[in-house]
């Protein structure tokens, strides 16, 4: 499948909205990288960005630490254990994003969105959130637990400040529930590839893509991004025919808890480019 599925929300996830279009007139899928803010500790954050940045990834995904998840498999879990350990914060994520975007021409056009769970935001205050994140150089929110029914006001603050809501859609949704939905998100859309929580298996390509298929006409415009269980160039290769693009999570956070910390770009930098090298069919 061509990638030439670009949001038509032009006012929120300004940056977004402009990596989609020019991925689709590369005929490029998307590669969304995800980390957990301050993992092993906030000094390792923006480092980490920008390694996978060099690496070929079109999007950064940056975890708030949160310590009742209900999505996230171990690995992900630990690296929202040993950010906690740390002291790190939603405040000083927002701080690693404003880091980063002074980094350079690459560093100010690469989509930051971060993810995390209802209850950090509603502590932070939802209008200063929106307000912090614009400022820092955010695009966008993927609040896990958060139904549309439940996101008027939260949305609200979003759409003023210009950053995309991208909600989550599941093997069980249904072609009406989707529906919905699409027409509440703004960004991509991120489909998680199976049931269960992260890392916990290997997506089956074949049923992502009869289900997806089944809900294209229900999704309008928006990109949609695969994951959960995408670890690899093998596995990246496997669902990039059926999606926009694809989110590796797991892998990335394990190599953030292991092995001497000065190697950790290096090696999010290489895995980074097996990936890449996945989608891209090399």
């Amino acid at each position: 499948m061509r990638n030439t599925r670009v949001s038509g929300t032009a006012e929120a996830g300004g940056r977004l909205t402009a990596c989609f279009a020019r991925l689709a007139k590369a005929n490029r899928k998307a590669l969304s990288a995800f980390i957990t803010a301050g993992d092993p500790h906030i000094g390792c954050t923006v480092p980490a960005m920008r390694a996978l940045l060099r690496g070929g990834a079109d999007i950064v995904e940056l975890g708030v630490p949160f310590s009742d998840p209900e999505a996230d498999g171990p690995s992900i879990q630990a690296a929202s254990e040993r950010a906690l350990r740390a002291g790190a914060t939603l405040a000083d994520a927002l701080g690693a994003v404003a880091r980063f975007r002074a980094g350079g021409a690459g560093e100010e056009r690469a989509p930051v969105v971060l993810m995390g769970y209802l209850n950090v935001f509603l502590r932070y205050g939802c209008a200063r959130f929106c307000a912090d994140a614009a400022a820092a150089g955010v695009d966008g929110v993927i609040i896990v637990n958060m139904p549309p029914e439940e996101a008027d006001e939260f949305q609200g603050h979003l759409a003023a400040r210009g950053l995309a809501l991208v909600f989550l859609l599941a093997p069980t949704t249904t072609s009406t529930r989707a529906a919905v939905i699409a027409r509440r998100a703004s960004g991509f859309l991120y489909y998680v590839s199976y049931k269960g929580v992260t890392g916990a298996q290997r997506p089956d390509a074949a049923a992502i893509g009869a289900r997806l298929a089944a809900l294209r006409p229900h999704l309008g415009e928006l990109p949609v991004l695969v994951g959960f269980g995408i670890r690899d160039a093998a596995s990246a290769a496997a669902v990039a025919p059926h999606a926009d693009g694809v989110v590796v999570g797991s892998a990335f956070v394990d190599i953030m808890g292991t092995g001497p910390p000065n190697t950790v770009p290096a090696r999010l930098e290489a895995q980074a480019q097996a990936v890449r090298a996945g989608l891209d069919g090399g």
